[in-house]
């Protein structure tokens, strides 16, 4: 058993899952989430004093959801059956359509992370997995770019991958499982040659080790306002017809009418993942798609009157900085669509699906990415919206300190009550006010309104909106729950 931090984590469901599983944990490191009762305060003492990383969920999974593993399987997924079905009277069901050099890549990707049972039920749970795609080829994927009337920057990733299938409100647990799978594991494509052109230029770059790669285009002619199109291909590369792999990317640049632009926070601000219980965190991904995740509520009625400002005509350019993975872009995007909020350059994390559960760069990435947004607007002041579970309000703060006429007003989501984190806070605030602008602790987004509009950020018309999407938030929340 590896003794790594990054062990995956074991979800048990039942008393005898328990009893087979702990019975096979010889040594500390190993991840276990529990379905809350099937242990005693006892028995979860004596396995975190033995160095297990001992979770109990808030709440359990019916059987109806590890019904809809069987039926999708054709066996149980979770641990205490797939540990169960390691004995010889259950062996594991070949890949199938999954290239040998693919195949064998994976298998060590995952026992590498982790070791003894872990590592092999791992290796049988990736076999399932992949027995439901149909084989890969090479994927183009551009990301949101971004820029000013004198130059752009594209970002995207080459993969070597199945297409991601459209994702639905009535998508099983497990459907969004495989789906949040297939984006962690994506096999990136190294060294890949990339042509983009834009304006009659034709610029080449190669992709990095992750399967990255980048762009900065000077135009030919001034630009306007608005999204633009850089045509993106792979030289090297076809598709199953014969055809060129090609792509195009969009690149967003501010309207002339901009009177600000909007930094916002995705996790535990826009949408709900409670980022800061990491596996509480990966379990929801897993068990949801955009259809069915949480967005905070009358946030998008908030997002919408400040991008329309206060003549609702303003066109504020909206970004979002998060340390979520690139892989989740897709998913992000759609959930922003779906909620109509709008949309805006996502400046994301490059990230193993190994290094998931331990975000230990969160503040230094999302500060660069922020000092990556100003230096393209260094004319331009910036509202900056997250929470205070996490790093947040010090990143902004920080921002502040560099670029004290930068920014013009911090709005922070209240999400953590511990009094030792409000002190903090008001030293922030009050260091902040020094500079001239203002960090506001907002317990909800009517209130962070209500600040903007008295402020002359948005319409005072747009109050309206805000409380009523609210209030249709709560409807769904409470007809749901």
């Amino acid at each position: 058993m590896s003794t790594a931090s990054d062990d995956m984590p074991f979800l048990i469901l039942t008393r005898a899952g328990f009893d087979d599983l702990v019975a096979r944990i010889e040594q500390p490191g190993a991840v276990l989430m529990l379905n809350p009762g099937i242990a005693s305060d006892t028995e979860l003492a004596r396995l975190r004093e033995a160095g297990a990383n001992v979770h109990v969920l808030s709440s359990p999974i019916d059987s109806a959801q590890q019904a809809n593993l069987d039926a999708v399987l054709g066996r149980p997924a979770w641990v205490e059956h797939g540990a169960a079905a390691l004995g010889p009277s259950a062996p594991p069901a070949e890949p199938e359509r999954m290239p040998e050099e693919r195949s064998r890549a994976l298998h060590r990707r995952l026992a590498g992370a982790v070791g003894g049972v872990v590592g092999t039920f791992a290796t049988h749970a990736f076999r399932r997995l992949s027995r439901l795609g149909q084989g890969g080829q090479m994927m183009l994927l551009p990301y949101f770019g971004f820029g000013n009337t004198g130059k752009l920057w594209i970002k995207g990733r080459v993969l070597d991958e199945v297409d991601f299938r459209e994702q639905t409100q009535h998508d099983s647990s497990w459907h969004n499982l495989v789906a949040l799978y297939r984006r962690l594991e994506s096999d990136e494509v190294a060294g890949a040659r990339v042509v983009a052109r834009f304006q009659g230029q034709v610029l080449e770059t190669q992709t990095d080790r992750g399967g990255y790669f980048s762009f900065e285009i000077v135009p030919a002619a001034p630009l306007s306002g608005g999204w633009h199109e850089v045509e993106l291909e792979l030289p090297d590369s076809a598709t199953r017809d014969g055809q060129t792999v090609r792509a195009v990317a969009q690149a967003s640049v501010p309207a002339a009418t901009a009177r600000f632009g909007i930094i916002s926070d995705i996790d535990d601000t826009v949408l709900w993942t409670n980022v800061t219980n990491k596996l509480n965190m990966a379990l929801m991904l897993a068990r949801s798609n955009a259809h069915t995740r949480k967005p905070f509520k009358g946030v998008a009625a908030f997002y919408r009157a400040l991008s329309a400002g206060a003549s609702g005509q303003d066109e504020n350019p909206m970004f979002y900085v998060s340390s979520s993975p690139w892989h989740l872009f897709g998913p992000l995007v759609d959930f922003l669509r779906l909620q109509g909020i709008p949309l805006g350059p996502l400046m994301l994390r490059e990230l193993s699906p190994s290094q998931m559960l331990k975000l230990t760069s969160h503040g230094s990435h999302k500060l660069d990415k922020i000092e990556q947004i100003l230096g393209y607007y260094p004319d331009m002041q910036f509202v900056l919206i997250g929470d205070s579970g996490e790093q947040d309000p010090e990143i902004y703060t920080e921002v502040v300190r560099r670029h004290p006429k930068a920014v013009r007003m911090i709005y922070i989501r209240n999400v953590n009550p511990d009094p030792a984190r409000i002190d903090a806070l008001d030293r922030l605030i009050a260091e902040v006010s020094a500079t001239g602008a203002q960090l506001i602790l907002a317990p909800d987004s009517v209130f962070a309104a209500s600040h903007a509009a008295a402020e002359g950020l948005i319409h005072v018309d747009r109050l309206a909106d805000v409380r009523s999407d609210k209030r249709e938030d709560d409807k769904l929340i409470t007809t749901k729950a």
